[in-house]
This record gives C-alpha cells, structure tokens and sequence, in this order.
C-alpha cells in the first residue's frame, strides 16, 4: 500500500461521542434549488413555484420542499467528512419536524449531535442515532429529526 492509496476519512462508529455536536458548513438554498427539485420530484404544488399563491399566503413567497431541505442537510453532512469511507447506510429517520419555511436566500447549516449509540449483533457495524437540527442564517430551527445511521467499525468489537 503506498501512501497514495485511499484511506477513510470518515468517523468510524467508536468515534461518536454522545452528545458532542459535529457542526456542518452552510449553504444557501436558491430558487433555482426549488424550482429544479419541483422538476426532479413531480412536486409542483402551489407553496414551491407559484409566487401569486404565494403572495397569499403567510410565508409571502415560495418555499423550499421540506425533502429537499433533508437532502441539502444529507449533502453537508457528507460534505463534512463524517461519512466518508465509514458509513454503511441510513437506517431510519424519526420525529420529523418543519418547524419554519426555507426561502429563496436562506442559508441553512445542520448541527448533528450523537444521542445514542448501539453495536450491530455482527461486533463490524453499529448504529449511531443523531439528533439533527437545521438552521438558518438567523439561527431559527427550520428542521429537526433524529437520524439514524450505521458505521463500520473500526475494529470488531465483541457484541
């Protein structure tokens, strides 16, 4: 093996400390983000992409889907290395709130803090469950759900 080969960088399932947050980068989330999500999903109902139903409405202008809001936060969470090379897959998503809108302009962020952890029967996986929170620019929860996910291990442990 040279010291180019790939090398995980991802946290391995011994790694998650129960409740130390992992902060993720930002994103702004655009109208062209709900516009080609409406287009991907089939999802044109009224609050994503018509602006004079809109207009009636309290949010006063297009909102982005609540599932596209969950991808943009899956795609900081990999993007903040967590993932890489030591995730298996997600296994479960819980208590699933949309507490605010998500705008055209808003920048979201997640913090994903580790609430529970439990070994696979197989001492190679374990399942992290997370509490994750997304925010936006004026720090107002516009998401929550508890998240759970399996990792390898990063030595078989005895189950």
């Amino acid at each position: 093996m040279s010291e180019y080969d790939y090398k995980p960088r991802g946290m391995y399932f011994e790694d998650f400390e129960i409740n130390k947050a992992i902060v993720t980068a930002r994103r702004t989330v655009t109208l062209t983000d709900i516009v080609n999500f409406a287009c991907l999903s089939g999802d044109h109902n009224a609050p994503h992409i018509d602006h004079e139903f809109c207009k009636t409405q309290p949010y006063g202008e297009p909102i982005a889907h609540a599932p596209l809001v969950l991808a943009i936060v899956g795609g900081l969470q990999c993007l903040s290395g967590i993932n890489d090379g030591t995730v298996v897959a997600m296994t479960g998503l819980d208590q699933w709130r949309m507490h605010l809108p998500v705008k055209a302009g808003d920048t979201i962020h997640a913090v994903i803090i580790p609430k529970e952890k439990k070994l696979t029967s197989s001492g190679t996986k374990g399942i992290v469950t997370f509490e994750r929170i997304v925010k936006n620019q004026r720090a107002e929860i516009v998401q929550s759900m508890l998240l759970s996910v399996m990792y390898k291990c990063r030595v078989e442990i005895a189950a």
